[in-house]
């Protein structure tokens, strides 16, 4: 039998995980999300997460009064001016200097630090490959920050399927799509996720403006604002939506990437050039074709078209069949890693819900994904013999390593060869 001390250490670990996910005891082990509905359970020292409304050897539990299931009404948003012009009137009230807060931003200049700059206006998204739409997005940006500064964060996913372009080519491309918004555009390594670039904006800003399409307003909006406090620490976060999207439309409200996946694999090299922003010349726009068209491992030909499955590189052009496939279970199954394209974020999944996921993070924190907005989640295996300039991939198992080994025992060609043997006989041992 456990003793008593082992019963709280195990108790107080799947407490710990329940906070970190936002998730409301019962007090009898069970554990309630943010809308009231029942997802997991304290078995040993970890989460037991449960299909909606379940729970192990019972049926399905009763509604709940409706009070008990709505969250806390949000107060009202305020401006970042009206967040400074209360700390003043604060101030004055209490017979302070005129200056910012040390609690709250930072030590005064008598302390030697800088206190945080006011708003910072960030955009993250995918532009793979980038779109006239996309133009749009950032001149919205621009407005919205108001002569502040403005950071436009490219994701870091690559696939073939519907993340043609690397992520160096995809900065590079776009810097020359949109000439005016070359400085904003980073190329930066660690910003792999939405969190990463909150968590680093909130070393210097004291607000922060998210912004993004119409239809991903709501997911952004629920996932920053939870983790506000938390990860990260801002006076104000505010999603500010870029317009709406329609697949449908003919205008700019049309355009998308998953139309100019689909042209690529098409071959329809004039569809692909009216998604272009206008002033980009012919050349450049056939450049930005042949990319997207390497990247997505399309061979070129005139005579015959490659086939494919729309639902694959564009599912928000074939949700029929994205969904039947969900339904059959042949995609996105419980304990799955997957990614949101949207956010950055990988996690396994916990449920699934009619045409969505509930995913956690390895960090455990918990998050909410259409299944038209993530895909598989694969660790990309390095094919070069230098991880960083200079220094020998050491990962064992992927091409780089054997390339490394092999120049190592000077052997040049390998007849008969099982790649696994190889390496594990050249293996350091430890």
């Amino acid at each position: 039998m456990k003793n008593l001390f082992q019963f709280l250490s195990e108790a107080s670990r799947a407490t710990d995980q329940a906070r970190k996910l936002r998730l409301k005891t019962d007090g009898h082990g069970g554990w309630y999300d943010q809308s009231g509905e029942f997802v997991a359970k304290t078995e040993g020292e970890k989460l037991k997460f449960y299909d909606k409304g379940r729970k192990v050897g019972e049926k399905d539990q009763p509604n709940k009064p409706k009070t008990a299931a709505v969250a806390p009404k949000a107060l009202p948003a305020k401006s970042p001016e009206a967040v400074m012009a209360k700390r003043r009137k604060d101030d004055d009230l209490a017979g302070a200097p005129k200056q910012k807060s040390s609690e709250d931003e930072g030590k005064t200049s008598d302390g030697g630090e800088e206190s945080k700059d006011n708003t910072l206006t960030i955009v993250f998204g995918r532009f793979n490959p980038p779109t006239a739409g996309h133009e749009k997005l950032l001149s919205v940006a621009e407005k919205i920050a108001v002569g502040g500064e403005l950071k436009i964060y490219p994701s870091r996913t690559q696939d073939d399927k519907k993340n043609p372009l690397d992520p160096d080519m995809k900065v590079s491309y776009m810097r020359k799509l949109f000439p005016k918004f070359k400085e904003q555009i980073i190329n930066d390594s660690e910003m792999n996720t939405i969190f990463d670039v909150l968590t680093t904006a909130d070393q210097n800003y004291a607000n922060v403006n998210i912004v993004v399409g119409a239809d991903r307003q709501g997911e952004f909006e629920n996932l920053s604002q939870k983790y506000n406090k938390d990860l990260y620490d801002f006076d104000l976060i505010r999603v500010v939506s870029a317009g709406p999207r329609d697949a449908d439309a003919e205008g700019i409200e049309g355009v998308s990437s998953s139309k100019q996946r689909k042209a690529v694999m098409d071959d329809d090299f004039e569809s692909f050039k009216k998604g272009t922003p206008k002033g980009l010349s012919d050349g450049d726009s056939q450049a930005l074709f042949d990319a997207v068209r390497n990247g997505m491992k399309k061979k070129k030909s005139k005579t015959t078209k490659e086939s494919y499955n729309l639902w694959e590189i564009a599912p928000r052009l074939d949700k029929q069949s994205l969904r039947e496939n969900y339904i059959m279970k042949n995609i996105f199954r419980i304990g799955d890693i997957v990614e949101n394209l949207n956010t950055g974020l990988i996690g396994r999944i916990i449920r699934r819900g009619t045409n969505h996921l509930i995913c956690v993070t390895k960090e455990d924190y918990m998050f909410k994904s259409w299944i038209r907005d993530v895909m598989e989640y694969t660790e990309v295996h390095m094919k070069r013999k230098n991880r960083l300039p200079g220094k020998p991939n050491t990962l064992v198992g992927t091409t780089g390593y054997l390339k490394n080994a092999m120049a190592a025992t000077g052997t040049k060609k390998i007849k008969n060869f099982n790649i696994e043997e190889f390496i594990n006989k050249y293996k350091i041992k430890k």
